[in-house]
């Protein structure tokens, strides 16, 4: 078995997309009153974290930082959940960027096409994860509807920002941090 090692580029890198998962969290919060949940922000940043990142630090990223915000915020009752759900999300996002992108010539729109498709998979086992544990909690299966709509808007805004982060990124300094550029190399 293979031993990962962080390096300190990487463990800081990780914990300032923590921050910023929890700031963009944070900075605007749409309470949903069936659900005493919120929408925000914090997706994009999940999604960048990702990028840049990879799935397991993404993942790492992704979780601890949400999961934080939901205890500054003052929902720490779904913080175990949100840990699990925003890490899986992550998770999955890069596991199918990774293989869908395996072994394949990148044109610019194949590539944009996959990280938005991970993307959109992510956010659909985001929505999935929190429907099923409000289901749960609620002793309802109708009641997490209104949250599952808003999970829907949540994400694909979200989507929206990462992608065009993504774009202005790539071009800088900053864009060889991004993990999948190796992965995702377009043609000229």
């Amino acid at each position: 078995m293979r031993r990962q090692v962080f390096t300190i580029d990487q463990t800081v890198t990780t914990a300032m997309f923590m921050g910023m998962i929890v700031a963009m969290t944070m900075i605007i919060r749409i309470p949903i009153p069936a659900t005493h949940g919120y929408i925000h922000l914090g997706d994009s940043m999940i999604f960048l974290a990702v990028m840049v990142l990879g799935k397991k630090n993404g993942a790492i990223a992704a979780g601890v930082g949400s999961a934080l915000a939901d205890i500054i915020g003052g929902y720490a009752i779904y913080a175990p959940i949100t840990l699990v759900v925003k890490g899986l999300m992550a998770l999955v996002m890069g596991a199918f960027i990774e293989r869908a992108a395996a072994k394949r010539d990148m044109t610019p729109f194949l590539k944009s096409a996959i990280v938005a498709a991970g993307m959109v998979i992510g956010g659909f086992l985001m929505v999935a994860g929190y429907y099923g544990a409000e289901v749960i909690m609620y002793g309802n299966p109708i009641v997490p509807l209104t949250g599952a709509g808003m999970n829907i808007i949540q994400f694909a805004v979200g989507a929206v920002i990462a992608g065009a982060l993504e774009h202005a990124l790539e071009k800088t300094p900053f864009g060889r941090k991004f993990a999948y550029s190796a992965v995702l190399t377009t043609k000229k």
